[in-house]
């Protein structure tokens, strides 16, 4: 097989360095490295792709004719992203083991946690230089006890035999320094950065004052997960029905296995008009354009949210926590609002300051937004980045 991909990729390219990126979800694939593969490839290496198959894979054909095992080498694992099963993660790390061995990578990218951990601990034991991406801490940083001791051991173990970490906010940087992460190169990049050309600004629709006039539309795009925040949002949603019924939430994204609880409470409050949950769209552009404002309640450990760089990008105010991860994403008061997370009535506070604004200073504020990813989060820093990394780490005589 691995003598057909080559023949695929062209003889040249098969004297090419192989620089592996390993992930959990295709949706990280697509919405946040899609740029950085192509970088990649457009300065002469080959690309593995390392992530579990799903429909953003064909949108990457269909929209910029990457295709599996033809303009990149795929590789398909089995990740149990939340799972906590010794069994299945020993699974995972002997296919990164294969997967290397088959391919022999020159250097690995690693995102999300299992992958930082696992496939970060198979090429420290097989001497591939590794670039870590700390996407923040997920879940673990509400975790307590034991078990986050565990966690972050593991963290611990997997970076500190790392060529180089990339962290994604100042805090989450300090904290690995503090507690001894990492022996090599440490860099703070700006998030995933935003495409801005993939997320333009968008006309801003009329809106009125929550009772009359246009409805005021509110969305709230992520997994449907309990540290999203999406308990605080849809507390929020009823408070502020009851005053402004003028007003649309609406949630996008897949409700996680682990919290389907959420399934007949969410189809419950769309009878009610509470609440309208849309789903995991395959493109939220349009979601994003017939909104007047982004909700992210998260307590989550981010690293930096894209979500809410891609509805800035796209001119649309910000109303967030002050999370690490969310709040270096707005200017309270300028493009947003930043409340005290796990606090309804500081959201709703903010929900009525943005309600009680007349539409035009909606528009401006979203604006200023627009102005903050451009100045701030340009994803080309980050393409940058890598790209210098990956050539200081490139063995000599390397093509």
């Amino acid at each position: 097989m691995e003598k057909i991909i080559i023949k695929i990729l062209g003889v040249d390219m098969a004297k090419k360095p192989i620089i592996a990126l390993l992930t959990n979800n295709d949706d990280d694939v697509y919405c946040f490295r899609l740029e950085l593969i192509q970088g990649i490839m457009k300065a002469g290496y080959r690309m593995l792709i390392s992530c579990p198959d799903g429909p953003k894979f064909e949108a990457m054909e269909e929209e910029y004719h990457l295709r599996k095992g033809k303009e990149y080498i795929y590789d398909n694992p089995n990740i149990d992203r939340r799972g906590t099963s010794v069994f299945n993660d020993a699974k995972l790390m002997i296919h990164y083991r294969n997967l290397y061995k088959r391919y022999k990578p020159t250097i690995v990218l690693t995102y999300t946690a299992k992958p930082n951990v696992y496939a970060s601990l198979v090429a420290h034991q097989m001497h591939i230089p590794v670039i870590n991406n700390v996407t923040g801490l997920g879940s673990v940083i509400n975790e307590s006890g034991a078990k986050q001791k565990f966690i972050m051991w593991l963290f611990k173990t997997a970076y500190r035999g790392s060529a180089c970490i990339m962290f994604q906010n100042s805090t989450n940087m300090m904290l690995a320094k503090k507690l001894g992460w990492g022996k090599g190169d440490s860099k703070l990049i700006p998030g995933s950065g935003v495409a801005l050309d993939r997320y333009p600004v968008q006309e801003y629709p009329e809106g009125g004052n929550g009772i009359e006039g246009e409805p005021i539309v509110f969305n709230y795009i992520g997994r449907i997960l309990h540290d999203k925040g999406v308990d605080d949002y849809i507390a929020a949603a009823k408070i502020i029905k009851k005053k402004y019924p003028n007003t649309e939430f609406n949630m996008l994204g897949f409700i996680e296995p682990t919290e389907s609880h959420y399934e007949k409470e969410l189809a419950e409050l769309g009878k009610q008009g509470i609440v309208h949950y849309r789903g995991s769209q395959k493109d939220v552009k349009p979601w994003i354009k017939r909104a007047h404002c982004i909700i992210h309640p998260s307590t989550y450990g981010e690293g930096m949210s894209n979500v809410l760089l891609e509805n800035a990008s796209s001119g649309r105010p910000i109303i967030t926590t002050n999370n690490p991860g969310c709040r270096e994403t707005v200017d309270n008061g300028l493009s947003g609002f930043i409340y005290n997370g796990g606090d309804v009535k500081a959201l709703v506070k903010a929900i009525e300051k943005f309600i009680v604004m007349k539409n035009e200073e909606r528009k401006q504020m979203g604006l200023k937004g627009r102005q903050k990813v451009e100045k701030e989060f340009s994803r080309e820093v980050v393409i940058t980045t890598y790209l210098e990394k990956i050539n200081d780490l490139l063995p000599r005589g390397c093509p």
